[in-house]
């Protein structure tokens, strides 16, 4: 089985000086490659200078982590796709348990390893963590992560288990499947593709799975961290648009709510005296409005759509019955 571990890049040459080097001793088995998203820094003469054996791939212009990919990987041959976010350090021997997992189940089209926090290694990271679900109005959780409470690694999840999605920081595809979806939707930029992305999977009949023995350490937020109004912008927008595209049930009830939800978020944000988290979420809700059409004809192609929740609200256990991690769910 061919494996292609692809990053990548936008002005990001500090992190591929930090992080390479490890990709490169611990990944024998795959070609490495490094995609570049129309830097402006001199991150690419690096690459070649200091590590001919890795592959580059120019993009000709930054489409976000979306379009990036999507253009990269239609020049790569191979049986296994790897996103990697250019933040990651990896560990000695996080390849075979995944590939192990892939040549045991056909239908088995995306893997996740587990997400450490390369800051503080004994807890999960925020993006993944153990692998990840949604609940009925769009939120995503994770085994080792609701919202703001991390968990600490204790062994609770070294397992193999299905899940809902995974994490866009390390993210394993069989190349047939990510064609066969049309790889991911570039009207995201960046954020929740990857949800929308093994979504679609799921209501093709695919299995999402998070492998334990394969571990990982993320920096998070390298690009854009938790305290940009752009990125809760693209979150609360991006939401909307995977419930709208790929969601059963009464789609209008369902965003509703889930409007009301990011209302109460909004007014959060203000007591917290951030406006301009505000205000993202009032321009997330209007830019949604302006491409609900597009959205409800992307909808229609949809011809089997799978229940795709566990909780009805996320929200409501976290805040509400203070459960405040995935175990006590």
């Amino acid at each position: 089985m061919k494996i292609a571990v692809v990053i990548l890049n936008w002005n990001g040459k500090s992190l591929l000086e930090q992080f390479l080097p490890s990709i490169i001793a611990y990944s024998e088995e795959a070609q490495i490659y490094v995609a570049d998203n129309a830097s402006t820094d001199d991150s690419i003469s690096f690459v070649k200078n200091n590590f001919p054996s890795i592959k580059i791939i120019v993009n000709t212009e930054n489409g976000g982590y979306a379009k990036g990919y999507n253009d990269a990987l239609k020049h790569i041959k191979a049986d296994v796709f790897c996103l990697l976010n250019s933040d990651i350090e990896v560990t000695k021997n996080w390849l075979p348990p995944i590939m192990k997992a892939f040549s045991q189940d056909e239908f088995t089209a995306i893997i996740q390893p587990k997400i450490l926090d390369f800051k503080n290694k004994a807890y999960f990271e925020y993006a993944g963590a153990a692998g990840g679900f949604i609940d009925k109005y769009g939120y995503p959780y994770c085994r080792g992560r609701i919202f703001e409470s991390i968990e600490k690694d204790l062994g609770q999840y070294n397992d193999n288990s299905n899940i809902f999605w995974a994490t866009g920081a390390c993210l394993f595809i069989r190349s047939s499947v990510f064609n066969k979806l049309n790889g991911l939707d570039e009207h995201f930029f960046a954020h929740m593709e990857e949800i929308d992305l093994c979504w679609r999977a799921k209501n093709q009949g695919y299995s999402i799975k998070y492998v334990g023995a394969s571990e990982v350490y993320h920096v998070g937020g390298a690009t854009l961290n938790n305290q940009n109004p752009k990125k809760t912008y693209l979150n609360f927008r991006n939401s909307l648009f995977m419930l709208t595209k790929n969601a059963k049930g009464f789609l209008f009830g369902i965003i509703l709510v889930r409007m009301c939800l990011d209302g109460i978020a909004g007014i959060k944000f203000l007591a917290e005296l951030k406006p301009k988290h505000t205000l993202a979420i009032i321009k997330a809700h209007f830019s949604y409005y302006k491409q609900l059409n597009r959205l409800l004809k992307q909808r229609k192609t949809t011809k089997h759509r799978m229940k795709y929740f566990t909780r009805t609200s996320i929200v409501f256990d976290y805040y509400i019955r203070k459960k405040k991690n995935y175990t006590s769910l």
